[in-house]
């Protein structure tokens, strides 16, 4: 049953993976002759940006539901916006209303990363709790390489059949299920946590366990911390100076950027050596492997060193791609080098998510105190 609820948990992830790279493939159709709906390239662009001002919307949403309605709740909520962009999509000739369908995306997607990881972190055995919280990232680059074997040979509707199919098989199953005992402990619900938790250990007694989640849930509550103890307490100033550097280079190392756009990057270096939409689908595929390789081993080779590593291969990576379209738009002949992105993204895929990808995720987690 546990496996039957790990998988659903993270369908929706799947779909998310989908959404972020949905452009890549679709930006290139909607500036075709094919297109149902004329684009301009810089109305095109948009579809990027309305996605990530719909995340930063839903951060306030996410941070109140996961707590008020809990998190079961917040993930069939999350669902049911998810679920919403991709019908509007698959219907719509509107330029405006796909806006607005991707800031839903960005909202429900912002929602289900937050509520996803808690659920199954607290439905989970302890000594596998961890590995099964990552699981939702190799779940969302499933969803990249969906949307990147799809997007560019199928037609427009597609995807959004796809997405939507995924979304309503979760809607319907998991609100059948019940919602974590830590919520309802916190909650003082605990006659419903027990029978929670014995949904899901149906084979073992769950008294000795729901003891001990009561002992952390009090001891949780006890050690609560005040938000302005983050800037008022040293070590917590150090704590986030911390993430927020080693957040902020993941992000500015350039990976929302190439998810959506790597159709249209590779069409632009002009490779005669693979086609984009071949090289597209290896890129995905390449990150898949990488991110399943990073989950074993970041505990066996220890953060700093993964992260140093993965920093310095993906600068040479990017930096790289900025000489190789330097150069083409100054006018010199690249065809002879022009295996020189198809490269660069290959180990861009390869290297990121050993240190990049994974790491700040993990520290983020480890560095600050329990009652904060």
């Amino acid at each position: 049953m546990l496996k039957l609820i790990y998988m659903l948990t993270n369908l929706m992830a799947v779909s998310d993976g989908m959404t972020v790279g949905w452009t890549s493939p679709m930006i290139p159709y909607f500036l075709s002759e094919k297109s149902h709906i004329k684009m301009t390239k810089h109305e095109a662009e948009w579809l990027e940006t309305w996605l990530l001002i719909g995340s930063i919307c839903g951060l306030p949403v996410t941070i109140y539901f996961v707590d008020k309605i809990g998190r079961k709740k917040s993930l069939l909520l999350s669902s049911f916006i998810l679920l919403l962009p991709w019908i509007i999509i698959a219907l719509t000739n509107k330029i405006q209303v796909i806006y607005g369908a991707r800031v839903l995306s960005g909202i429900g997607g912002d929602m289900a990363f937050v509520a996803a990881p808690m659920y199954i972190a607290e439905i989970a055995d302890q000594k596998i709790r961890g590995f099964l919280s990552s699981i939702i990232y190799l779940m969302m680059l499933t969803g990249v390489l969906t949307i990147y074997c799809v997007g560019p040979f199928l037609p427009f509707y597609v995807p959004s059949v796809i997405g939507a199919t995924l979304l309503l098989v979760e809607l319907i199953v998991f609100s059948l299920l019940p919602e974590t005992p830590y919520y309802l402990i916190f909650n003082d619900r605990i006659e419903e946590a027990k029978r929670s938790l014995q949904k899901f250990r149906p084979h073992r007694s769950v008294d000795k366990e729901l003891s001990e989640i009561t002992e952390a849930v009090e001891r949780q509550k006890s050690e609560k911390g005040r938000p302005q103890d983050i800037i008022f307490v040293k070590s917590n100033r150090k704590a986030m100076l911390i993430m927020t550097v080693l957040n902020a280079a993941q992000q500015l190392s350039s990976i929302n950027v190439i998810l959506m756009n790597m159709h249209t990057i590779l069409e632009s270096a002009g490779s005669v050596y693979i086609g984009s939409s071949m090289a597209a689908i290896m890129f995905a595929a390449f990150m898949f492997i990488a991110a399943i390789a990073a989950s074993f081993s970041i505990d066996k080779f220890g953060r700093k060193k993964l992260l140093i590593i993965s920093s310095i291969l993906t600068g040479i990576c990017l930096l790289s791609l900025a000489i190789y379209f330097n150069l083409k738009n100054t006018g010199y002949d690249v065809l002879s080098i022009s295996w020189i992105p198809i490269v660069s993204v290959m180990i861009y895929a390869s290297v990121f998510k050993f240190g990049l990808g994974m790491v700040p995720i993990v520290i983020t987690a480890e560095i600050f105190a329990s009652k904060n």
